[in-house]
């Protein structure tokens, strides 16, 4: 029997975090923060800085006095990638019993107020790791140039030939995570960075069997602040994706089920 104190307490215990990368992200970062906080939702920043020499974290220290538990910063010794940014976001996210981990970027590519459909898709319909996806209708991307565009979706093309994988997006950066997933996956053994990375665990994911559910987005890139994709990350999960399809058949994925 809980007593009301119980109650209180119950009601403390986190459920959201959306983890943000940030390097150089001063003309966005309080804009962004500000706004998934104006969502009508229990939503957790955690912030992983890479040491911006442009003061993106002092900018989110200043916040933190407004936000107080709701903002976390995570800072970095330097420019250490995509890959182990999020890593590091997941261990923390786990160690402080978030039951739903988010991605997000800081540049508004990513709609804050899409958010709110992902955690809908998770927990009305029951899905384990849902994808903000670029491609399940068709190309949705805003602002992109042509070449980058056509990179973007026949990386998606050959993942999914290579893997087996029924994913339409599978370098997507805007996702969420039940606990669950994270828990299953080895991350300290996820060896891919960049897009390679988001490839990596939506494959385990695929491969422990949890569902997985694509929702449309429209992806509008950056406005202020500098891109920091480049051919070498897609070159990259190029290699990446076959040596982890081969390593899969000598792996065993069954999970314990409760």
């Amino acid at each position: 029997m809980l007593f009301l104190h119980d109650l209180k307490n119950a009601n403390k215990v986190p459920n959201c975090v959306v983890i943000i990368p940030t390097y150089n992200e001063k003309e966005n970062i309080e804009r962004i923060i500000r706004k998934v906080f104006s969502l009508d939702s229990d939503f957790n920043i955690l912030i992983i800085d890479d040491n911006s020499p442009d003061g993106t974290a002092e900018i989110v220290k200043n916040l933190k006095g407004i936000f107080k538990d709701r903002l976390h910063l995570i800072e970095r010794a330097g420019k250490l990638g995509l890959g182990t940014a999020y890593l590091t976001g997941f261990k923390w996210a786990l160690d402080h019993h978030y039951q739903y981990i988010f991605e997000m970027d800081a540049d508004f590519s990513h709609d804050p107020n899409d958010l709110l459909r992902l955690k809908e898709a998770s927990q009305i319909q029951g899905a384990d790791l849902i994808i903000g996806s670029r491609y399940i209708t068709g190309i949705n991307v805003i602002n992109w140039p042509l070449k980058r565009v056509l990179m973007s979706y026949f990386a998606s093309v050959y993942v999914r030939k290579i893997t087996g994988m029924p994913i339409m997006d599978t370098t997507a950066g805007f996702i969420c995570y039940k606990h669950t997933v994270l828990e299953t996956i080895d991350i300290e053994k996820i060896k891919m960075r960049g897009y390679g990375f988001q490839i990596e665990m939506k494959f385990k994911a695929w491969k422990y069997g949890f569902k997985i559910l694509e929702i449309p987005i429209i992806f509008t890139d950056r406005k202020e602040g500098t891109s920091k994709m480049t051919g070498g990350i897609f070159g990259e999960a190029f290699k990446g994706v076959i040596k982890m399809k081969i390593q899969s058949y000598f792996k065993n994925y069954r999970r314990m089920l409760n």
